[in-house]
């Protein structure tokens, strides 16, 4: 499934832009003249980044409530303008009441959304589309919060592994440059005048850091902002993305919970596709858009176009590296039993598991590491310091 840019005229004359997902131009063509355009120009472009304007806990709370209302058995457009009177934030209000016009007006429910893609996550307006088909809107959305809770809490896995480590090593840079600034300069002029001037290596290049801690420091922000900015850099563009992912990748530990929790968010976002309607081919496709993962999105690509062309999964999956053979094996079984969503919610729980006990090792290596550090710059400053002390000694001892 590709996505493609329009140019289109409304039946009033007006001009309209957008995006629009489709296997080829001819059917993206084909959607918009049923949508009642009159097409212009389609165009493939690049597939839109997985963002959201209103907050990912904001839209988990305001999918919980539309499932809540389609529960009840409330018209979702009124159920929508019920709903928008009880969000505090003015925009999200603001989007919520557009939405429900747009219903009102007879425009269907998929794009509806598909007009706001950039303030819903994907996919988003495909579900809703096959829930109201299908009669199980609510069942759907009810899914669907799993998937984003589970998405939600894999990237909490990584923050929080990550977070205590950084705040010790940072606790550490400060001790070391109040060390540095105000205790190492003191020692100087006594070191050099116990030693006649001329001071051992460690010494002399502790108290030129001592010197230089300032500078020292901005060089290192000045390489920490080079290499964020090479990493922004590399996001603006598919190609840079799969070079930082897989930089990402290679670190030890970091890369095989990045990947677990990947591959969590991929076999969720299936399970949900599955209940949509959706067949083998778009749930990968769709399935590794929801992660925003471009290894996987690349994956799952030539392993849908493989299966289009009749290839068995497990024979289709040889070149996919980010998706395991288990995974694929796992899925395939499914499909075999009609019993595919609860594999792919088995798998999801499974590699959330498996993220949850690297957040833990990660945990374990990162914090000793962090103490070494620190602990190894301060032993450094001390042994420094003694060092002249040992000289006059020895000297002495052996006159």
């Amino acid at each position: 499934m590709a996505t493609f840019m329009y140019n289109a005229l409304t039946a009033g004359g007006r001009l309209m832009t957008g995006m629009i997902e489709a296997a080829s131009s001819q059917e993206a063509d084909k959607a918009l003249r049923e949508m009642g355009l009159t097409v212009n120009s389609v165009e493939k472009g690049e597939p839109a980044r997985p963002k959201t304007v209103i907050g990912r806990n904001e839209f988990l709370l305001f999918n919980q409530q539309l499932a809540s209302i389609t529960k009840a058995g409330i018209p979702l457009e009124r159920g929508l303008r019920e709903l928008a009177q009880d969000i505090a934030s003015p925009s999200m209000r603001k989007l919520v009441e557009e939405i429900a016009a747009d219903l009102e007006r007879g425009m269907g429910i998929e794009e509806a959304f598909q007009k706001r893609q950039g303030a819903f996550p994907p996919l988003y307006g495909r579900i809703l589309k096959a829930g109201v088909e299908t009669g199980r809107l609510t069942e759907m959305l009810t899914s669907l919060n799993r998937h984003l809770e589970l998405a939600g809490h894999t990237r909490r896995i990584v923050f929080e592994a990550v977070s205590y480590p950084a705040v010790i090593f940072v606790l550490g840079a400060i001790i070391i440059t109040l060390v540095f600034t105000y205790i190492v300069p003191q020692f100087a002029p006594v070191l050099q005048e116990m030693v006649g001037g001329k001071l051992n290596p460690l010494t002399q290049g502790v108290l030129n850091l001592a010197k230089n801690v300032v500078p020292f420091w901005i060089g290192v922000g000045l390489l920490v902002a080079g290499v964020v900015a090479l990493f922004m850099a590399l996001s603006r563009s598919p190609g840079g993305r799969r070079i930082k992912e897989g930089f990402l990748l290679r670190i030890p530990v970091i890369g095989r919970l990045y990947h677990n929790s990947v591959l969590s968010r991929m076999a969720e976002a299936m399970a949900v596709l599955v209940g949509a309607g959706c067949d083998m081919p778009e749930c990968l496709r769709l399935g590794a858009v929801a992660t925003g993962s471009e290894r996987l999105l690349l994956d799952s690509e030539h392993l849908a176009a493989q299966i289009e062309r009749g290839a068995n999964l497990m024979e289709a999956g040889h070149e996919a590296g980010m998706l395991p053979r288990l995974f694929l094996y796992s899925v395939q079984l499914g499909a075999q039993r009609n019993e595919l969503p609860d594999n792919l919610h088995s798998l999801a729980d499974m590699y959330a598991d498996q993220a949850r006990v690297g957040q833990s090792r990660l945990q374990v290596v990162l914090l000793p590491i962090m103490l070494i550090v620190v602990g190894g710059f301060l032993a450094m400053a001390i042994l420094a310091m003694f060092l002249p002390m040992i000289q006059v000694v020895t000297s002495l001892s052996a006159s």
